[in-house]
């Protein structure tokens, strides 16, 4: 079992819900974002995704496209973002998934990626660009290493290529709870529950929910069909602010927004 699969048995064992923030690497700096995972963490977040900052946005928003553009304007690299990992695992208990592009991952090679991550201390990788009829080679590897491969439904995904995606996703299905780019929304689209419910009829993986969340509400009228929530545009953007405002009225800012959302949960 993946450290992600041991975190959703013991939150079904809770009957409780996970909540999983967003975050690039290295915006502002990869110390900042070393200090954003521990103190997210302390606040109760169950696990994290990772962004790691790539140059061709991958259904990213102008919050995290900007994030990315700030990362890379400092050279930050694959290898400093596993070094900064690496220091933080040991004190978070809260798995983190890599989010990236599949060129960073066929670049490295891809046993040799996933070695590295899980090495780091990274226990999955969400990979955006890389359809699931190709991912079979990948998502081979990460059940050899037992690495999850976490893999994307949309409300445009067929019923037939829904059930083919859950069949080549491990650790848990991300939702994307609406078509387009991530984002803040003010409202999200009500069918999203019928969707997930349906879904759920379909796989026994967790799933969780993301794009467009950043209010309770959103947190409320979720919760009861998803595994877990992501929330990534609204903490990025608070994130941010470390490049002009004093970095721990920064990380205080983050931290109480999530406890927000955590106390909808």
């Amino acid at each position: 079992m993946s450290a992600i699969d041991t975190l959703f048995q013991n939150l079904r064992s809770e009957n409780r819900k996970a909540f999983m923030p967003f975050v690039t690497a290295g915006d502002p700096d990869l110390d900042f974002t070393a200090a954003v995972l521990r103190h997210l963490a302390e606040r109760g977040s169950s696990m994290f995704e990772l962004g790691i900052p790539y140059s061709d946005p991958v259904a990213d928003g102008p919050v995290i496209q900007a994030s990315f553009s700030r990362a890379l304007d400092k050279k930050i690299r694959l290898e400093k973002i596993f070094d900064m990992v690496s220091t933080v695992t040991p004190d978070v208990s809260a798995p983190i998934v890599s989010m990236l592009s599949y060129s960073i991952v066929y670049r490295r090679g891809l046993e040799n990626y996933v070695k590295a991550a899980k090495a780091a201390g990274i226990a999955g990788a969400i990979v955006p660009d890389l359809p699931a009829d190709e991912s079979g080679e990948l998502a081979e590897i990460c059940r050899r290493e037992d690495f999850s491969l976490v893999q994307l439904i949309t409300p445009t995904t067929t019923p037939d290529r829904a059930r083919q995606i859950a069949d080549q996703t491990t650790g848990f299905i991300y939702y994307v709870s609406v078509t387009g780019i991530t984002g803040e929304r003010t409202e999200l689209p009500p069918e999203i529950v019928d969707n997930v419910s349906w879904l759920r009829e379909q796989t026994e993986l967790p799933i969780c929910i993301g794009f467009g969340i950043s209010r309770p509400e959103h947190i409320r009228m979720l919760s009861p069909v998803a595994d877990g929530l992501i929330v990534g545009s609204a903490i990025v953007r608070r994130i941010a602010e470390a490049n002009s405002k004093p970095r721990q009225e920064v990380l205080d800012d983050v931290g109480n927004y999530v406890t927000e959302l955590l106390s909808a949960l």
